[in-house]
């Protein structure tokens, strides 16, 4: 059973940046791909970023290409997310998930699920 711990969040001003970390219990977590949904209050979960075991496939969501940037070190058993020129409608509680098809992944489906980081941009 894989744990995700995510961190990283806090309050920045618009335009500011974060790095997100999810940290992995298992090296297991080597193989699977990996992704990070967001959910602000009222609103629907919504995908992010994710990418394969090996970063040779990265997806992100429109809202956030250009500014965002996953990546992972599978040596730290650890998944990143460099959030850039940060906005306001960012704001949400960010998790961290896994699943061993990126496809799936990208469909909503996932095997483990982190509790979330909480990313507040301030205008």
């Amino acid at each position: 059973q894989v744990q995700l711990v995510a961190s990283g969040g806090g309050l920045v001003q618009t335009g500011g940046s974060l790095r997100l970390s999810c940290a992995a219990s298992e090296r297991t977590f080597s193989i699977y791909a990996v992704g990070w949904f967001r959910q602000a209050p009222g609103k629907e979960r919504e995908f992010v970023a994710a990418q394969n075991w090996n970063g040779s496939r990265r997806r992100y969501a429109d809202s956030v290409k250009g500014r965002f940037t996953i990546s992972r070190d599978n040596a730290k058993n650890t998944v990143y997310l460099q959030m850039n020129s940060l906005k306001p409608e960012d704001t949400a509680l960010y998790h961290c998930t896994a699943h061993g098809v990126l496809d799936r992944l990208l469909n909503g489906e996932y095997e483990y699920w982190g509790q979330g980081t909480q990313v507040t941009v301030s205008s």
